[in-house]
């Protein structure tokens, strides 16, 4: 990066962080602060290791999704989630078993631990809980606040990992296209969005795998914001796809955020993250055409030889973006990864069973609830048909 853009970035950066401060002091002196929340993320660890991470919010009344909420209503929670207000310094205990340790948020207002338990966990569920106090904070305190960060720690048995893209993998977003991304996001909620066709059948079938114990762990990965967690998060348990860490990204106007090519650096780092966390697992990879995933994967697969199972690339129906991918698919066979242009999720079962990843026996009830999410055949409502009213 050139010095005079590296000299810009440092100098907004100060000045978020003294006008972030300002703002602070004066909400803080005049009352003008709502009750506090503490949001955690879904993280994820080892049994010997736990990531917790989470932040402290002013608590803004996001209401639930509804089916019924107008674009007035989703709209109006999409502002609140970027007009965020952080609480900065603020003292919480971190609580796993007989342990109690104290954090403190940064300027953000995020916090983050890396908590080693007493003893090695006994892997009896994939999910653990960590218990999270607010004892203190630079805004009043009613009372203490309490909640749970759920920790996912893949079993030994485990046949392989599945780290996934969100964005026009799982969700229609229409990333390619800015006022469609706008309409999709802005416009919508996590019960109003829309899944791709077969997606929670197929990823289920992974989550099963062949050994029948369905422990085979998930991971999202995006470019999305942190203020977005909960929109993705709902999404997720609402349309039944398999439940894992959702790894977003904060954004600002330091050198380190919100620059160009943060998108596929902040991706990379993050599954880079996840194979040297769990060095004994394979992993299948799940994306897109419609921006860097099949670059970012293959710089994965020529960085850890050996770990990747199989690529899954949904084509967004861009002829230039389908042959970057051919071309790259074609790169990979050296390294005998197989990296495969899907148009939609039978296809990529149908892949996925030949190479001996999920049973065959789960084809037809991806196609069925492929048809059905389409409304080929009767079943799921399209959400489209029942979303929100202007």
């Amino acid at each position: 990066m050139a010095d005079w853009k590296k000299y810009l970035l440092k100098t907004g950066d100060k000045v978020e962080d003294k006008l972030d401060g300002l703002i602070f002091d004066f909400r803080n002196r005049f009352g003008l602060f709502e009750p506090v929340q503490v949001v955690t993320y879904r993280s994820y660890g080892t049994p010997e290791r736990l990531y917790v991470k989470g932040r402290v919010l002013v608590d803004k009344g996001i209401t639930g999704p509804e089916q019924e909420d107008s674009l007035w209503d989703n709209l109006w929670n999409m502002y609140k989630r970027f007009e965020s207000d952080e609480i900065p310094n603020a003292h919480l205990k971190i609580c796993f078993e007989d342990q109690e340790i104290d954090v403190y948020t940064d300027e953000e207002g995020y916090f983050t631990l890396n908590l080693q338990p007493a003893a090695p966990l006994k892997l009896s569920s994939i999910w653990h809980q960590v218990e999270i106090k607010l004892v203190d904070s630079p805004v009043p305190l009613n009372h203490e606040i309490k909640t749970n960060a759920q920790v996912l720690v893949p079993p030994p048995d485990a046949e392989y990992g599945i780290i996934s893209d969100i964005d026009d993998t799982i969700v229609e977003t229409g990333a390619t296209s800015m006022l469609a991304t706008a309409r999709n996001v802005f416009f919508n909620n996590a019960r109003t969005r829309l899944p791709f066709a077969g997606v929670s059948a197929f990823y289920k079938s992974l989550q099963l795998g062949r050994n029948g114990k369905r422990n085979n762990p998930f991971f999202y990965v995006s470019s999305s914001p942190w203020n977005t967690y909960d929109l993705l998060h709902d999404f997720l348990d609402l349309n039944e796809i398999p439940a894992g860490p959702i790894l977003l990204r904060d954004l600002g106007i330091d050198q380190d955020k919100f620059i160009k090519s943060d998108h596929m650096s902040h991706k990379l780092k993050e599954i880079e993250n996840l194979l040297i966390t769990y060095p004994k697992l394979n992993f299948v990879l799940v994306g897109d055409s419609g921006q860097e995933d099949a670059r970012i994967y293959e710089t994965v697969v020529k960085n850890h030889p050996g770990r990747i199972l199989a690529i899954y690339i949904r084509d967004v129906k861009l002829a230039e973006r389908a042959e970057i991918v051919v071309g790259i698919s074609e790169g990979l066979k050296e390294s005998k990864v197989e990296m495969v242009l899907v148009e939609n999720t039978v296809n990529a079962a149908e892949h996925a069973a030949k190479a001996g990843l999920i049973y065959t026996e789960t084809i037809p009830e991806i196609a069925e609830e492929k048809a059905q999410d389409k409304g080929e055949i009767p079943g799921k409502v399209d959400a489209t048909l029942a979303g929100p009213q202007a």
